[in-house]
């Protein structure tokens, strides 16, 4: 038993690792949070009174910071299951079976979620500061993990990188232009995995505390964001019969 928590502890750090390692994946840590929470905080202002919505001042930075999590997470989940497919099943079929690969990949996908949400809370609080910093990095950190989700479900069903890509981009695009705080979050706002989250994070960056039905919900959503990346993993890792 303790030989098979080690092994799979083990995969799962490798498997961090050859992320982290990655110059490109590094510089996107730091410039992403940048680019979304600095640079981009009065844009998205401007396109959310285009829009109808409210997001302005600290709110829309704090919805930045959420916005480049779920961007990061969404590319990284979508890769750890594209481009690693066929090893996956290799180590299956060498005696770790698809389960614990699943467990190693999952682990290692909620250490990068927990990574990528410090870097955006970080450039958030030093940039614009933020009243709630626990309500705004739990929301951050759902924000990483529903991506994680979308990413890695992306990832099971499209091989392709670019056609993959454009996909998990194609739906950040649609959740983020349409959710609380950017529209009036009628119609397919309400379908968005991310809204509950970006509520609490719009009142944490507003100096506002959340209802608890929120943080339910913000729960919920989470756990079954991770529970598909899960199953997506699995799928990914099980040798298929010939």
């Amino acid at each position: 038993m303790s030989r098979d928590v080690s092994a799979t502890a083990a995969s799962g750090v490798d498997f961090l690792r050859e992320h982290v390692r990655a110059r490109l994946t590094l510089v996107m840590l730091v410039a992403i949070p940048a680019l979304f929470v600095i640079v981009s905080a009065s844009v998205l202002g401007e396109f959310a009174a285009a829009l109808g919505g409210s997001a302005a001042g600290n709110s829309a930075s704090a919805l930045g910071a959420g916005w480049a999590a779920a961007f990061l997470a969404g590319a990284l989940g979508f890769f750890q299951v594209a481009s690693s497919r066929d090893a996956d099943r290799r180590l299956a079929l060498a005696g770790m079976g698809a389960t614990r690969v699943a467990i190693a990949r999952i682990s290692a996908s909620i250490v990068l979620g927990v990574l990528i949400s410090s870097v955006a809370f970080l450039t958030l609080w030093l940039s614009a500061g933020i009243v709630h910093p626990a309500h705004a990095f739990a929301a951050i950190l759902v924000f990483a993990l529903i991506y994680i989700g979308v990413g890695t479900m992306v990832g099971s069903f499209i091989s392709d990188a670019l056609e993959g890509s454009l996909t998990v981009a194609f739906i950040f695009l649609i959740d983020a232009f349409s959710g609380p705080g950017m529209s009036d979050s009628g119609g397919v706002a309400q379908l968005m995995p991310t809204r509950r989250a970006a509520d609490v994070l719009i009142a944490a960056g507003s100096g506002q505390s959340s209802p608890g039905g929120d943080w339910i919900a913000v729960g919920i959503t989470a756990a079954g964001a991770l529970l598909l990346s899960a199953a997506a993993f699995w799928l990914s890792a099980r040798p298929r019969s010939r």
